[in-house]
């Protein structure tokens, strides 16, 4: 059964607000991925340093095309090989992704997940979102709705939902050199 994803988170994510929702290990804090307005947000909720970056989720690869516009197929076959699920690629930056999604790096962190919310989030969305994880730098992530009310208040705008099982973050990969930097 696909979850509903209502009008409200919908027209949330189009103002540029920040919504949070469960993921396979954690809640994460999402917004549209283009919105200036929306990542300064996250970045200010999470008191999180701009030059670290964001993750980009999606419902499939398609979701993904115009960050992977370019890039060899032997990649994109390795990507397609390892999706959907809790493996987050660093896939070099063709020039498409926002400064604030990016950070210092010349590479963009794409995921596709398996968990059936996020997928939804995403179609629904018609594309990919933000995704890191919800809490302010240095605290441990939020575990339940209830915990994220309580770190951000009404700052966010919760999508009920539940975590996917998995009791650790993503694995990460450089893409190009197969390097794990978490794993």
């Amino acid at each position: 059964m696909t979850p509903e994803i209502s009008n409200d988170i919908l027209a949330a994510l189009r103002r540029s607000e920040v919504i949070a929702y469960p993921t396979e290990a954690v809640w994460g804090l999402g917004c549209d991925p283009d919105s200036t307005q929306a990542l300064e947000r996250i970045m200010a909720l999470k008191q999180r340093d701009p030059a670290k970056g964001v993750i980009l989720v999606a419902a499939d690869i398609t979701q993904f095309a115009p960050w992977l516009d370019g890039l060899e197929a032997s990649l994109y076959t390795r990507l397609e090989a390892s999706w959907p699920g809790p493996v987050t690629w660093l896939v070099p930056d063709n020039g498409r992704a926002h400064p604030l999604v990016r950070g210092e790096h010349a590479a963009v962190a794409l995921r596709v997940s398996a968990h059936p919310l996020v997928q939804a989030l995403c179609h629904r969305f018609g594309g990919p979102i933000v995704s890191t994880s919800a809490n302010k730098a240095g605290q441990m992530p939020c575990l339940c709705s209830d915990e994220v009310r309580s770190v951000f208040g009404d700052s966010v705008t919760v999508v009920e939902g539940s975590l996917g099982g998995r009791t650790r973050p993503s694995d990460i990969f450089d893409l190009v050199s197969g390097h794990a930097l978490r794993a």
